[in-house]
């Protein structure tokens, strides 16, 4: 599966379901006619099979992470081989990816922006640049920007949406030096809650 470059509002009207791939700054319904599906033909009448629904169910989860078929593939084999129930899992470990991570700490409006700072070696780890988006982060980890964006538009524009989010128990941001903490991985209540994690595995064990 190859990257998509298309409309990314798109997605999120095919899935009825913001996949926060804006920056939010507007409602979405601002921005498209967010009820109606996409596809001249499209009939809302239509009904998904079983297997369609949970298709559907692994596409919005990918698509909010901004990941591909393979390294999802991946996180989901990781999932099974664990003693904790495997959806809860493989949650878990998307919410640790370092992209995941910057965007929520409210360093960058989208995990995509977030991925470019991290690629343009602009994110430490513990004091350690780091270039990798999906990047295990740990308990207990110090994330810090380089001090070359401190007065950059991009950043404060970023800042200024997060002060205006539902603070997130397990992260501790410092806005004044581009810096936060990320405190403990979060309980599977805590996030994501529109998603049903348990048809993506029921998809994948058939």
């Amino acid at each position: 599966m190859s990257k998509y470059i298309g409309p990314k509002l798109k997605l999120s009207r095919r899935d009825n379901f913001d996949l926060s791939l804006k920056s939010g700054c507007k409602l979405i319904e601002s921005k498209c006619k967010f009820n109606k599906i996409p596809g001249e033909n499209f009939s809302k009448k239509y009904k998904y099979s079983d297997y369609g629904i949970r298709l559907r169910e692994k596409q919005k989860l990918k698509r909010i992470y901004g990941i591909l078929e393979k390294q999802f593939l991946n996180y989901y084999k990781k999932s099974i081989n664990k003693k904790e129930n495997t959806g809860n899992y493989l949650i878990k470990l998307l919410e640790s990816r370092l992209d995941n991570i910057v965007y929520r700490m409210g360093f960058a409006s989208t995990r995509r922006e977030s991925r470019q700072i991290i690629n343009h070696k602009l994110v430490l780890v513990n004091d350690k640049i780091i270039n990798i988006p999906s990047y295990h982060v740990t308990p207990n980890t110090i994330i810090r920007l380089h001090k070359k964006l401190l007065n950059n538009p991009k950043i404060i524009f970023s800042i200024n949406l997060f002060k205006n989010k539902e603070k997130l128990d397990w992260i501790n941001v410092n806005i004044n030096n581009l810096s936060g903490e990320f405190l403990y991985t979060p309980n599977r209540l805590d996030i994501l809650k529109d998603i049903n994690e348990n048809l993506i595995i029921e998809l994948y064990s058939r």
